[in-house]
């Protein structure tokens, strides 16, 4: 029966922290990400405010948001993996 480090307790005195769960937790705003959300909300108010095409902009960010919020909710970090994918793309291509 072994245990893993990750869970046993520090055998040396000191080295032990007691970590907050918000610095470990992503910042979400409505289930997405920050950085999404007001991009979705500006590129939707913009539609909706600027062109007058109010049902399609709240059509592009309801779609959007829940977009985001499904894909938040499969990997919290997903923003982070499709920028680095983004950028290296060329790279790995063979």
């Amino acid at each position: 029966m072994s245990s893993s480090p990750i869970h046993t307790r520090s055998a040396v005195p000191g080295f032990e922290v007691p970590l907050h769960r918000s610095l470990t937790e992503p910042i979400l705003l409505a289930g997405a990400p920050r950085a999404v959300t007001i991009l979705n909300g500006t590129l939707a108010a913009s539609i909706g405010l600027g062109l007058r095409l109010w049902i399609a902009g709240f059509l592009l960010w309801f779609v959007a948001h829940m977009i985001a919020v499904w894909a938040t909710r499969r990997d919290p970090a997903f923003v982070e993996v499709l920028t680095r994918h983004i950028r290296h793309r060329t790279e790995l291509s063979v």
